[in-house]
């Protein structure tokens, strides 16, 4: 058998790449950032629409944490496919395909099962996406630093997740839910030209990372190197899911703000677009912190998650404005700094893999968490703080086994002192 993929693919920075790791990075943060308006523009308004089509609270909180679960469960077939084929960017063109060809699609939607299979199919083409997206972010972020790659990555992902709300909002002021739905399909096409050009300027992001270099290297096509997961990464991952378990979906806080007409419907939207900056923020700041002290930076989140009761779910709309920032900063932690601790937990021949499976554990915790929050909401207040509060302070205590410990680079060679 020829080496000849093997040489190549442990070929270093040398390559066909027209644009540098940092570039690479910005790049595909704005592909993000477009694809964004399009799908978190939509889920700011799920809650509310679903309520329109007659669902309730428990069945809010059920179809958008099936959506999460679809979105990260199917991870762990599309991981693993990511690591055997190589094939990178064809599932992450599939994947944002998906999600832009659904969203508009609500527009059309008249039935509750007809929105449902709407909601579920665009978080099908995230699940398709993301193991592939996120292995070729770990590989730009080798040498500059995970945590910041992914931090700047989000916060450009985030910045669409801002404006996205505040399109539909104002669409729901025009003319309602369909056009709001509707006018996403401008930005999802520009979504789908800009990631066919970033192909085009870098074709082979793994010649990024040069740590990966000495690792076994699968063949497309084959399987990719059996390379045990470390025991670190199940008990973070086991950490993750705990927390999980307590944190809303917005579809159930949103559903709460139209339901009990805390604010009015076009203003939900702009709430969302709050918690989308403070996601940003958020992103950036843990990020750096993760760089520093490794995973005791991820501490913060339980705190925040913990107070998103006592504020999302009340009747009062200063709190509520400052529940939509808590909750934010809280996804920010999650949907950035926690996907760079994976990078440096699984060797980079399982990456993929090791994505999967992770967001997989995530993704089934926050469906049954948000499915009992949902029902916590009609039953009971008091229960549905209680719930949270006691689900943080479980994680807190799964986090002590790795107090002390940096993630480290799961690439490099062991050194001495490096845990």
């Amino acid at each position: 058998m020829s080496h000849q993929p093997l040489e190549a693919a442990r070929a270093g920075k040398a390559g066909p790449n027209r644009l540098g790791p940092m570039g690479f990075v910005l790049t595909f943060g704005v592909v993000s950032m477009l694809a964004d308006v399009v799908y978190e523009g939509a889920r700011s308004i799920t809650g509310p629409f679903l309520a329109t089509l007659g669902a309730s609270a428990v069945m809010v909180g059920f179809i958008t944490g099936f959506g999460e679960a679809v979105a990260t469960v199917l991870r762990l077939g599309t991981g693993p496919l990511a690591d055997k084929t190589r094939k990178y960017w064809p599932l992450t063109i599939a994947g944002y395909t998906l999600t832009v060809i659904a969203v508009p699609l609500l527009a059309l939607a008249s039935s509750l099962w007809q929105a449902a299979a709407l909601v579920i199919m665009e978080r099908f083409g995230k699940a398709v996406r993301t193991p592939a997206r996120d292995t070729m972010l770990s590989h730009a972020g080798a040498d500059m630093g995970r945590g910041k790659a992914f931090a700047i990555h989000e916060a450009l992902d985030q910045s669409g997740a801002l404006l996205g709300p505040l399109l539909v909002g104002l669409m729901i002021a025009v003319s309602g839910y369909q056009l709001g739905f509707g006018v996403l399909a401008v930005p999802g096409a520009a979504a789908l030209i800009a990631v066919l050009l970033l192909r085009r300027a870098a074709p082979e992001p793994q010649r990024y990372d040069t740590h990966a270099i000495n690792e076994p290297v699968a063949v497309p096509g084959l399987a990719p190197a059996r390379v045990p997961l470390p025991a670190r990464f199940w008990w973070y991952s086991a950490f993750t899911a705990v927390s999980m378990f307590g944190f809303s979906t917005f579809g159930v806080i949103s559903y709460h703000l139209e339901v009990q007409k805390v604010l009015p419907s076009a203003l939900i939207p702009v709430t969302y677009a709050v918690s989308m900056g403070a996601a940003a923020v958020a992103a950036l700041a843990s990020g750096a912190l993760y760089d520093r002290i490794g995973l005791r930076g991820l501490l913060i989140a339980l705190p925040l998650t913990a107070a998103v009761p006592f504020l999302s779910f009340t009747a009062t709309p200063a709190l509520v404005w400052a529940g939509a920032v808590v909750w934010g900063a809280a996804l920010g932690i999650h949907e950035s700094t926690l996907r760079a601790a994976v990078a440096d937990l699984v060797p980079a021949a399982r990456r993929g893999t090791g994505y999967g499976i992770f967001t997989a554990i995530y993704g089934l915790a926050w469906l049954a968490g948000s499915t009992i929050i949902g029902a916590l909401y009609t039953a009971s207040y008091t229960g549905l703080i209680t719930f949270t509060i006691g689900t943080q302070v479980v994680a807190l205590i799964a986090f002590i086994p790795l107090l002390g410990s940096k993630a480290g680079n799961a690439s490099e060679p062991a050194q001495p002192g490096k845990s």
